[in-house]
């Protein structure tokens, strides 16, 4: 049965999960990019990046484990491109280069619709125009039993969240105040929605807290 997840989801100390500001020079907005320093040296980041090895431990295992198990991903547009209104043309396809590091299919939540983008290493970008509804249908279509995980944006996750689809959410608690920008739970009332079960461990930069329902 398929889980619907978020994974090594970084936030602020206040909250945010971007900062103000983002533009294509500075896509993760004001200070964002600090939101991820945690993972940044850890190994399985590094070899990703193509740069060898890197740090192992805790922050390494959470790292590593959110790419585990996944059969398909969805993410808003912002996400996946700094492009806004109706698409140009064809030139953009993600930030990641010419093999992105998904290698499943990916959902990307926007209201212009574009034919898919086929990439290398089994990344295809799907864009679906009419909700989170008609997404999660079509992950759960070709993610073969795995997991389904929710990328980015904060609205995206919001999204996801207060329509109670979210299983699991992994959140990586960096030690930086954003002070403005996209605040991730404002407003929603996680208990009343069923996340009673929390679980906090220690990372070497970050504070990792995981939290699910009881499905019992």
């Amino acid at each position: 049965m398929n889980k619907i997840v978020v994974k090594a989801f970084s936030i602020s100390l206040d909250g945010f999960g971007a900062g103000s500001d983002q533009s294509l020079e500075n896509p993760l907005g004001a200070k964002g990019e600090e939101l991820h320093t945690w993972m940044f040296p850890t190994n399985m980041f590094q070899k990703m990046m193509g740069k060898g090895s890197g740090t192992e431990g805790t922050d390494n295992d959470f790292a590593e484990k959110s790419m585990e198990n996944i059969g398909a991903w969805i993410m808003g547009r912002n996400m996946f491109g700094p492009i806004r209104g109706s698409w140009p043309d064809e030139e953009w396809k993600g930030w990641w280069g010419e093999e992105p590091p998904y290698h499943v299919p990916v959902f990307v939540l926007t209201h212009h619709p574009r034919k898919p983008v086929k990439m290398k290493g089994g990344t295809t970008f799907y864009f679906i125009t009419n909700g989170i509804e008609a997404a999660l249908e079509e992950a759960k279509r070709v993610a073969g039993g795995k997991d389904i995980r929710i990328g980015g944006g904060v609205s995206t996750v919001r999204q996801f969240l207060k329509a109670g689809h979210i299983d699991e959410m992994h959140l990586a608690l960096s030690p930086v105040f954003l002070n403005s920008g996209e605040h991730l739970l404002s407003g929603i009332d996680m208990s009343n929605l069923g996340y009673d079960q929390i679980q906090r461990i220690e990372g070497e930069n970050a504070t990792h807290i995981v939290v699910s329902k009881n499905i019992e």
